[in-house]
């Protein structure tokens, strides 16, 4: 019944009856491609991760720009005491989905939550939820993952790729289902300099790891991970390898498309600018150095940054599911969703345009003026953080504990420390990747639907984005006012106030310690102040010569 409804409103509800053409491709009744909204016009959908950052964007992004869409079917599991139902009426609220609000207010009614866990045998899905989905889902997005780069193997094996395994067998069953697309990420090999959009190899057989790992005690796995995960970072990177290789075998079973995006980050335009909602990846490093905490980090300035919009990446993916459904290509295929390659834009120059949007649009409460620097040297990021993380800490903590405050700061930068010491390996290295599938499917779309599913990354203007970006993290992260801004500029004021003066009773501390106790200290100060006096009286001479 669920399916026969949704073809019902596919072919009459719309406005533009659809058809089954030869090639099993979908066209409008006069013979031509549909539009990509017209695809998912009366279309069954399900998404996994759909509480996640992404998931909350395609979401959003599938209701405003294909109103037509049937339902939305979100595998929500609860979590932290509320129900699924609660979980997912909480996102809902959420500001992101404002524009969709005014547009439908009973967007709701579109949205079905079916109770699942990932780590359970079958997804923990009841036997009515699975007759349910198999009946009428067209369409299948897999975003649900571990994004944590510290991840136990087990764990992140159980939810990057058994999950994955588990979710293409209920996809076999589904009688309906027209494509799979599933949510890797670009760094699945990062082993490699040069990334093309094929899937590689994988460095173990996913079922024999599994089968090996499973009689394994913690520890005993926690010890032999380093030599497993071998020359990738992290159990993240090394477990999304293997689940590419898990939906790659599906491929002759299922249409299928994988979409790589790169580190993901603000939205570029949709819904708005800088819409953001978490500390992961370059946000909480963005926060920490406008808040004036994070002063030094190592990374190689010249590296390409390869920040992707969360709304490009969205945009690809409805177009590839899209392409999926209509065009079933015979094998699964690869969109390697980067900037580097296309419109490269480098660590320094991030670290400049963050330094300079947070100077103009400061955060409340800042530690210290904003004022990072970004460095390669090993030795001189140690020197850096000792000098402007843990000595600036260890002060504070001390003032905290004389004033019968707990202390806090020298744990804050404990754990900044670790999350800088996870992205180091992909701020100091550059990758190519291949984007020849990219650009095939935008050569597929219509003008119409470039527009509206824009992932052209070339007009990307960086300093507008990196801008945004900041002015998100404090609103949508931070919940800050922007009409608090000429406060927090006085707060920075003060902080530089307190800086030159602390610097001064230095200096003569300095002074009254070494120099005036000693002749010949006192005779290169002098030396020292009068070979400066001679540059500057010598300058003045010159331009008045000149003049």
């Amino acid at each position: 019944m669920c399916y026969l409804r949704s073809c019902i409103v596919k072919a009459g509800g719309t406005g533009r009856a659809t058809q089954m053409g030869k090639t099993g491709e979908e066209t409008g009744a006069d013979g031509s491609m549909v539009s990509i909204a017209d695809y998912y016009a009366g279309k069954n959908v399900l998404i996994t991760g759909a509480t996640g950052f992404m998931g909350k964007v395609l979401v959003e992004k599938l209701l405003r720009s294909c109103p037509e869409v049937q339902t939305l079917y979100l595998l929500v599991r609860p979590k932290a005491g509320q129900s699924m139902h609660e979980r997912v009426s909480d996102m809902m609220k959420c500001k992101l989905f404002d524009r969709v609000r005014e547009d439908n207010p009973d967007f709701h009614q579109k949205i079905v939550p079916i109770s699942s866990e990932l780590t359970q045998p079958a997804l923990a899905i009841s036997p009515e939820d699975v007759e349910r989905l198999t009946s009428c889902v067209n369409i299948i997005f897999h975003c649900a993952a571990t994004i944590r780069f510290d991840e136990p193997l087990k764990h992140a094996l159980q939810l990057n790729v058994m999950a994955t395994q588990q979710l293409l067998n209920l996809a076999q069953q589904m009688h309906h289902l027209q494509a799979f697309i599933h949510i890797s990420t670009a760094y699945a090999n990062c082993n490699r300099r040069h990334i093309d959009e094929i899937i590689y190899p994988p460095p173990v057989e996913p079922k024999k790891l599994i089968d090996s790992l499973e009689w394994m005690e913690d520890s005993i796995v926690r010890d032999i991970t380093p030599r497993l995960i071998g020359d990738r970072p992290n159990t993240y990177t090394y477990t999304k390898a293997l689940a590419e290789c898990v939906v790659q075998r599906e491929s002759s079973k299922l249409s299928i498309g994988i979409i790589r995006p790169s580190i993901v980050g603000a939205s570029w335009q949709e819904p708005f600018p800088g819409w953001i909602d978490n500390f992961n990846g370059p946000s909480g490093v963005f926060i920490a150095a406008g808040k004036g905490i994070l002063r030094t980090m190592r990374a190689n300035n010249d590296a390409v940054a390869d920040l992707i919009p969360v709304d490009v990446v969205i945009n690809l993916t409805l177009a590839a599911g899209w392409y999926t459904a209509v065009h079933r290509p015979k094998a699964a295929l690869v969109y390697n969703c980067t900037t580097g390659g296309i419109n490269p834009f480098h660590w320094g120059e991030i670290e400049h345009h963050v330094m300079s949007s947070f100077k103009r649009n400061p955060l409340e409460q800042a530690f210290r003026r904003p004022n990072a620097n970004i460095t390669s040297n090993y030795l001189m990021n140690q020197y850096w953080i000792l000098v402007s993380h843990k000595f600036p800490a260890l002060i504070y903590d001390l003032y905290l504990r004389l004033s019968g405050q707990k202390p806090q700061m020298m744990r804050i930068f404990n754990r900044l420390h670790k999350a800088i010491g996870l992205l180091e390996y992909f701020s100091s290295q550059d990758w190519e990747w291949n984007s020849e599938n990219m650009n095939m499917l935008m050569s597929h779309l219509s003008p119409e639907d470039r527009k509206t599913f824009n992932f052209d990354v070339r007009q990307l203007n960086w300093p507008e984005y990196i801008e945004n970006y900041c002015i998100g993290t404090k609103k949508y992260v931070l919940n800050e006012d922007m009409s608090d801004i000429p406060a927090a500029k006085q707060h920075l004021r003060k902080l530089r106030n307190i800086r030159y003066t602390f610097n001064t009773l230095l200096l003569v501390f300095i002074w009254r310690v070494f120099i005036a106790r000693s002749q010949m200290a006192r005779n290169i100060w002098y030396f020292v102040v009068s070979l400066c006096f001679k540059f500057l009286s010598y300058f003045r001479a010159s331009s008045t010569l000149t003049n």
